[in-house]
């Protein structure tokens, strides 16, 4: 004989054995009774068998677990004398970290602006040639440019302090320049260029640029920026899609100066086009202080000698 419980319901004849309301329930349910097992006495189908049946005929199918991602393996070199390791130290490993945090936490936005730069190439000769002890370079403008755009539009010259959960606007500026070297990027630092007159900056920039490519600046001349440019156009391209230096809000890019036409007062002429794109932390800047700096900062390039009001 079968013992209580253990049957599949099955009366003589094949029916299950059920109540007239389990039965009810099973085929609202869609659940046929002769496919559940009984638990109640003499093999009978209870309400709870019925439910139990249920959902377990509907849930989802455990999935199939995801193909294992290949290896990544790095390509075959037809002999080891064309392969060269360099090590993954130093200043290198430092920018590597730098760059992937910047990327990792901060959500960046990009805004771009072509402009005419005719006027600051013959300011910048004007004064290069009347101060022969300090070479005065386009970018030296640009600077002083930024530093009268900061003091504007000051939320592009914050920083986001994560832990105190505040916006830290500086009201003070100092400004870091990108310069490529052989041990690789640095940024020194040119302090309190809000305080600076666009030969002191120019004076400043000549000699931090030459002492990060020799190495030989101080620590301290290398970190405290709260704001940075790129310098693209050394490089003869015309943009690029920068990087911030974290935890800054904005870094200013600077492409190369050459000739394209350009509309003049209605005419068709040849100018000095330059293009400025800014990258920004849009935690931190909304487009509009963003764009606003950079508007401002492409107006005092087109027109230098405005500089010596804005500041």
């Amino acid at each position: 004989d079968q013992a209580p419980g253990t049957g599949n319901g099955a009366a003589r004849g094949g029916r299950p054995l059920a109540k007239p309301p389990v039965r009810k329930l099973a085929k609202d349910l869609g659940v046929d009774l002769a496919s559940v097992p009984g638990s109640g006495p003499d093999g009978i189908v209870t309400r709870e068998d019925v439910e139990a049946f249920a959902q377990r005929e509907a849930a989802p199918p455990e999935p199939e677990p995801a193909p294992a991602a290949p290896p990544v393996t790095a390509p075959r070199a037809p002999s080891e004398d064309l392969v060269e390791r360099q090590p993954f130290k130093g200043i290198r490993k430092t920018i590597a970290a730098q760059m992937a945090r910047s990327r990792t936490e901060i959500p960046e936005a990009v805004a771009w602006v072509d402009v005419d730069a005719t006027d600051l190439v013959a300011v910048r000769a004007e004064l290069d040639a009347a101060h022969e002890e300090t070479k005065v370079t386009p970018l030296a403008i640009i600077l002083r440019a930024c530093v009268a755009g900061l003091r504007r539009f000051p939320q592009v010259n914050s920083r986001l302090d994560t832990e105190a959960g505040e916006i830290v606007v500086q009201r003070f500026v100092n400004l870091g320049v990108a310069v490529q070297t052989d041990a690789g990027l640095m940024v020194p630092v040119i302090e309190r260029a809000d305080t600076l007159s666009t030969l002191e900056i120019a004076a400043s920039l000549n000699r931090l640029a030459t002492g990060a490519r020799q190495r030989s600046l101080a620590p301290d001349e290398l970190r405290g920026s709260t704001f940075t440019v790129s310098n693209y156009g050394a490089f003869g391209v015309d943009g690029g899609d920068m990087v911030i230096n974290y935890p800054e809000a904005a870094i200013l890019g600077v492409g190369r100066i050459t000739d394209k036409p350009w509309v003049v007062d209605g005419e068709l002429a040849v100018r000095k086009v330059m293009q400025l794109s800014i990258a920004f932390d849009h935690r931190i800047c909304d487009g509009g202080d963003a764009a606003g700096f950079l508007r401002y900062v492409a107006d005092l390039v087109e027109s230098p000698t405005k500089l010596l009001g804005a500041l």
